[in-house]
């Protein structure tokens, strides 16, 4: 009896505490598009939004990262479920508690912004056009993009983080340091989003663009959410699922299965100072923790 109450109780702190990473994530994320787009120019750029969600994600590992592991992601829960570091049972938790986080972000970014967003539009709330809104909470494609094109787009982004993830939390390689593992994580998303960002916003993250397209479909834009960049909203969704478990498969299939015996990296690496290399080593990342 003590059992079953003790894991409905962590059940239940995973859940908060990945809503609430997420929502802290994407509230800093969204807050950023609201004031660029908003503001024409006046009030930060794209690199802006970059930062945002950069040092949005870092913030939420922080929030999260020792409850829930701070996902914030399904792809990344996905992944971690299909390579064992996550119990199939606990993703529906992490798909919902992440949705939630996201859809609860679009709407406090919405009251605070919905005087600059109405002014902006003239009150007109659309998906598309010169004056369109919906983009402030959900990605669309750039107009030359196809939804081939978008959709690789997707999977080779998403595929590149959770690689570098892989790598970043690989206590038998170049792990982030400890303490440092949030920062790490919030510059990878930066990084991503000034290199793969342009042709579809860089989404990455099924529940960080379902969330707040569901949002916006309520709120006032409609069912054109769905409709905008030819049926483009399923792209996010499912595109970085896929690029997940590629890109964390590709490292454990090219780095992470070729790691010698703890005994022979010690003999390997003679110029390490043991009780460093002891701690490296020693030192334990839950396992599904400091994720994005």
């Amino acid at each position: 009896m003590e059992g079953s109450l003790w894991e409905k109780n962590e059940i239940v702190r995973v859940g908060l505490a990945e809503t609430l990473c997420t929502y802290v994530m994407m509230v800093f994320g969204l807050g950023s598009v609201a004031q660029v787009v908003t503001g024409q120019g006046a009030f930060g750029h794209y690199i802006s939004i970059n930062l945002g969600f950069g040092l949005g994600v870092a913030l939420g590992c922080h929030v999260g990262g020792k409850v829930s592991g701070a996902h914030m992601n399904a792809a990344v829960s996905f992944a971690m479920c299909v390579y064992g570091r996550l119990a199939w049972k606990m993703l529906p938790l992490y798909f919902l508690s992440q949705l939630l986080g996201s859809f609860l972000a679009a709407g406090s970014v919405y009251a605070v912004y919905y005087e600059a967003i109405h002014d902006y539009c003239g009150g007109n709330l659309t998906a598309t056009g010169a004056k369109a809104t919906a983009a402030i909470f959900a990605t669309y494609p750039a107009p030359y993009l196809s939804l081939f094109g978008g959709f690789i787009d997707q999977v080779f982004g998403t595929a590149m983080l959770l690689l570098c993830l892989m790598a970043l939390s690989d206590q038998k390689n170049k792990p982030a340091e400890a303490g440092s593992e949030s920062t790490l994580v919030g510059l990878l998303v930066l990084l991503i989003g000034i290199s793969l960002g342009s042709n579809s916003g860089y989404a990455i993250n099924p529940t960080r663009d379902l969330g707040p397209r569901l949002f916006t479909a309520v709120a006032g834009w409609g069912l054109d959410v769905f409709r905008a960049g030819n049926g483009w909203w399923w792209v996010p969704v499912i595109a970085p699922m896929i690029g997940g478990v590629l890109g964390a498969g590709l490292y454990k299939l090219l780095v992470e299965l070729h790691h010698p015996p703890l005994t022979r990296q010690f003999k390997l690496n003679p110029s390490c100072p043991l009780l460093s290399c002891k701690s490296k080593i020693s030192f334990h990342f839950p396992p599904i923790s400091f994720k994005y």
